[in-house]
């Protein structure tokens, strides 16, 4: 008998409540036990001949709190259950119970659990046996039969693996144990992800099956899956699925972790609706791309959303050609041998002996380099050229570079980014150059344009290329006179690209230059990997240890018992449970094994069409609450409720049994002491307390009384963090470098809060931040005016001038920031200024990046500067800015532990943006104290006197 949201186990015993009645009719009839009176002789004597008399009946209070008592117990008999579970009735000889546990089971496990339990002990009140298999686990794993105590035990040891389901070999194993338990039931508790073999399994299961099936499903599948990273030329590309039946617009965010757990970059990606594929890019210099170990997805507590890298997403195979007869005879003029040595620190290079292009081509092309290197290679046969195309289409990089062979070979559009002009190519003619030709700047639109042109490096003799309408966006590098230099071009999915200068130091010494260096590695990066190969001749697959593993919540463990040794060969290996997704080596060189493959999809599972009865239950955790035991207590407090009235009616609680004359005194000394102890407990600081005191005074006298660096609370969580971390880092190097000892950080509503309390406010530009109101501006332009000093930094001095020079999203956003401000002429800090000499001498200020300046205001009315040591504007900047990304330098975590890298990663860098810091400080608090050293001479003059 079942009343939602109210069941009882035992509900005749509520035909008890109709014997209410007659228990009130009882208690009403028998009176309660006379009150007994302790009277003064005389007070007895005068009420001798007055008749006696007592109640005849309860009181209806007294009444109503039994009646209230009795129906307490015969509830709690009756065993009500508040929110009862729901009860599937299989009607079957014992129950089947196979469980999906892979990696999409992960994040609700408990509530699948839960589900298992109710059916177990469903399964247990009618004593039938309990088959429990789970999808996830070795094949050898026990399934039963096992009594309700044993299922349980089983159950509870059993957890979520990050590995795909085995539903065909399972199924068949339970289908062969239901062959001794005829007319047994069959649940399935599936993760709703359907593969492509689940029909036949299905079908194997359910064969023979008469008894009820109980299906559970997700009631919704919203799980996201990473299938693929590049580390392509303009950023680490990142590609998410999601399932089929997930059909509203999405975004989420990712983060990429270095081998420490540190995250060092974030992407955003955005499902369209109807969209089941999205894709991100984290647009970072490629020294950061290059420490990425895992990506992984936020929210998504599965093994899904988790990739790791290894050196496939770092390191290059370069394969190496050569047709010159000098590699072996004089290895200082081999067209390689500049190359090989510039290569060899970041690439795995890969050669071939036979000096045949037909052979050569094929051969190198088989062991899946990410780019191939041509030295002076002329006319490539039919069939190599062909293979050589197709690589290069599917992503290959090729690299040629020109000399006597090519430039007599015939036109190669194909495996060349530019048409090469005939005629005369080197000196004299019309096209000779009267001097060698030095290097010019390099165009934004190529993967040098951070470089800086070598002044050492000329050229003086190339190939060259034929005038086109595309030439300029082809130009990678250029001479002088504008000639190309480098150029390149996309096939579909690879690039190819042309020095037009020899390899070796004969028509130019840019080989011999370390720029050249920085070039290789450039075009390095823009190469993608194609694959692995087996790491011997003899084609044997190598064995890799389990180094790091995937769990099924997506967290980095160690190697679980279970992992054993992974072997390498030509294809990609399945992913099993002895051999789970993780990181397969040592620390001296690792291998990425993942869950989902690039062509992996979501598919929902679909109910199997069977002849039995399917009965869908949902997975739900157990909230149903017994009350019997509530009722039971609240019925036996109301006992001692009834029997403490009844002591008061008999006079056992009267007032002259307690206050007595040598009573009397002690209950009133308790009192006293009660009030006494209420007086005196009042927090003394309230006699302090002025009368006249307002709201907020103790927390500006908190906020003056130690200095405290305040910071923009942007609403960017992430950005925020580093904010505050920052400042805690810098306040930390200031109390150990320096007498100042500041508070901690204060990050700081400019909307609502006091400015005033804080002489120095950092402020970090984001452009996905909330522009400011007009009001928040209007306080900040006040708040400089009245001595305040603001620290714009945009830490954009990577994205600075990427997009054909415009301003990076950061600067825009300071730009209409700063436009509703009066701010004063800007300047870099001159070599002069007080903030080079504050407390250390500072010729530069770098941050988390170097190369910004330090923009302050502009001493215009500086004078007298060959007798004064710094300038001589007094106060302080209300404003500075930079682009260098001084929190995220500063920051540190619970441990002491620097967050985040510098870029370039060098330790002296965030030494010295820790003591430009100090130096911000020092001025920001004293001024341009030391132009007062200008007294000096005065000072020892009159000393001197």
């Amino acid at each position: 008998m079942s009343w939602l949201p109210l069941s009882f186990g035992f509900p005749a015993i509520l035909w008890g409540l109709l014997a209410l009645p007659v228990i009130w009719w009882l208690l009403r009839l028998t009176p309660p036990r006379p009150q007994t009176e302790v009277f003064p002789p005389l007070r007895i004597l005068a009420q001798v001949l007055r008749r006696e008399e007592t109640p005849h009946q309860s009181p209806w209070w007294l009444t109503l709190l039994r009646l209230l008592m009795a129906a307490l117990v015969i509830l709690a008999l009756a065993e009500p259950i508040f929110n009862p579970r729901e009860r599937v009735e299989t009607g079957g000889q014992g129950i089947a119970i196979v469980m999906d546990n892979g990696w999409a089971s992960a994040p609700d496990w408990d509530r699948r659990v839960a589900t298992a339990e109710r059916l177990i002990a469903d399964a247990a009140a009618t004593g039938g046996p309990v088959l429990l298999a789970f999808t996830a686990e070795k094949p050898n794993a026990e399934i039963g039969p096992f009594d309700a105590e044993g299922a349980r035990n089983r159950l509870r040891a059993a957890k979520p693996r990050p590995i795909p389901t085995d539903r065909p070999a399972v199924y068949a194993r339970v289908a062969e144990a239901m062959r001794a338990l005829p007319g047994a039931s069959v649940a399935v508790l599936a993760d709703g992800l359907a593969a492509p073999s689940d029909e036949a399994a299905f079908t194997r299961l359910f064969s023979g099956v008469s008894a009820p099936v109980v299906w559970a499903v997700p009631d919704r599948l919203s799980m996201l899956g990473l299938t693929a990273t590049e580390n392509g030329v303009d950023g680490f590309r990142l590609t998410a699925i999601r399932p089929a039946g997930d059909i509203a617009p999405r975004q989420v965010t990712a983060g990429a972790f270095d081998d420490r757990g540190r995250r060092i970059a974030d992407a955003t990606l955005s499902f369209a609706a109807g969209e089941t594929t999205a894709t991100g890019t984290m647009q970072v210099p490629f020294e950061l791309r290059n420490d990425f170990s895992a990506v992984a997805i936020d929210g998504e507590n599965q093994a899904a959303a988790v990739r790791v890298l290894d050196e496939s997403a770092k390191r290059r195979r370069v394969g190496l050609i050569s047709q010159s007869e000098a590699d072996q005879a004089q290895p200082l003029l081999s067209p390689l041998y500049y190359i090989r040595h510039a290569l060899e620190p970041f690439a795995d290079l890969v050669e071939t002996s036979n000096p045949d292009l037909a052979v050569s081509i094929p051969d190198l092309i088989a062991q899946k380099p990410a780019m191939i290197v041509m030295a002076d290679v002329g006319t490539i046969p039919h069939a190599a050229h062909a293979q050589l195309l197709d690589w290069v289409k599917k992503g290959g990089t090729l690299v040629r570079f020109a000399g006597s062979r090519l430039a007599a070979a015939e036109p190669d559009p194909d495996l060349l980014p530019v048409r090469l002009r005939t005629g005369e190519r080197a000196l004299g003619g019309t096209l000779s150059w009267t001097e060698p030709q030095p290097v010019a700047e390099f165009p934004p639109n190529g993967p040098f344009s951070d470089l800086t042109p070598p002044n050492e490096v000329t050229v003086t003799r190339q190939v060259l290329a034929e005038p086109s309408a595309d030439i300029l966006e082809r130009t990678w590098a250029s001479l002088a006179d504008g000639t190309p230099l480098v150029t390149g071009d996309k096939r579909e999915n690879g690039t190819v690209a042309l020095f037009h200068t020899t390899p070796q130091a004969t028509w130019s010494n840019l080989p011999i230059s370390g720029t050249f260096v920085e070039m290789l590695r450039r075009l390095v990066q823009l190469s993608r990997n194609q694959g692995t190969i087996a790491p011997n001749a003899e084609g044997r697959a190598a064995t890799l240890a389990p180094y790091r593993m995937i769990a099924a919540n997506g967290a980095l463990v160690p190697p679980t018992p279970d992992a054993r040794p992974l072997e390498i060969r030509g294809t990609r290996a399945p992913v099993t449970i002895e051999n789970p997704p993780g990181l397969y080596g040592t620390e001296d060189g690792v291998y990425a094994h993942n869950l989902l493959a690039a062509d992996s999809t979501f598919a929902p599972l679909s109910r199997p069409q069977i002849a039995s009865q399917v009965k869908e239950l949902h997975y739900a955790l157990d909230e149903s609450r017994d009350l019997k035991a509530p009722l039971l207590a609240a019925a036996l407090a109301l006992m001692v409720l009834d029997t403490l009235a009844v002591f008061w009616m008999g006079g056992a609680f009267s007032r002259r049994r307690w206050i007595s004359p040598r009573s009397g005194g002690t209950v009133a000394a308790v009192l006293l002491s009660i009030g006494l102890l209420a007086h005196f407990a009042e927090p003394a600081l309230a006699q302090n307390v002025s009368s006249d005191a307002k709201p907020g005074d103790v927390e500006a006298i908190q906020a003056v009384s130690v200095t405290h660096l305040a910071y923009v609370i942007t609403g960017e969580s992430s950005v925020d963090s580093v904010s505050k971390a920052g400042l805690t880092g810098l306040a930390r190097y200031i109390t150990e470098k320096t007498a100042l000892e500041p508070g901690q950080p204060v990050g700081v509503d400019i909307a609502k809060d006091e400015l005033a309390f804080y002489p120095l406010i950092y402020w970090p530009i984001d452009p996905a931040a909330p522009m400011p109101s007009e009001d928040a501006i209007a306080r900040i332009d006040a708040y400089m005016r009245n001595g305040g000093t603001v620290l714009f930094d945009t830490r954009d001095q990577y994205a600075s001038g990427i997009d054909n020079g415009a301003a990076s999203p950061a600067t825009q956003r300071l730009r209409d920031i700063l436009g509703n401000l009066n701010v004063p002429p800007l300047e870099p800090v001159p070599e002069d200024h007080v903030l080079t000499k504050a407390f250390y001498i500072m010729p530069e200020f770098p941050g988390r990046y170097s190369g910004g300046p330090l923009w302050v205001e502009a001493s215009l009315d500086a004078s007298n500067t060959d007798k004064r040591p710094v300038r001589t504007g007094d106060g302080v900047s209300p404003i500075m800015i930079t682009s260098n990304d001084f929190a995220g330098a500063w920051a540190i975590d619970d441990g002491g532990n620097f967050m985040l890298p510098t870029v370039p990663s060098d330790p002296m860098q965030r030494i010295y943006a820790l003591r430009a810091g100090i130096n911000i400080v020092m001025y920001m608090l004293t001024g341009n104290y030391k132009s007062d050293q200008v007294h000096v001479p005065i000072l020892l003059e009159r000393l001197g006197q």
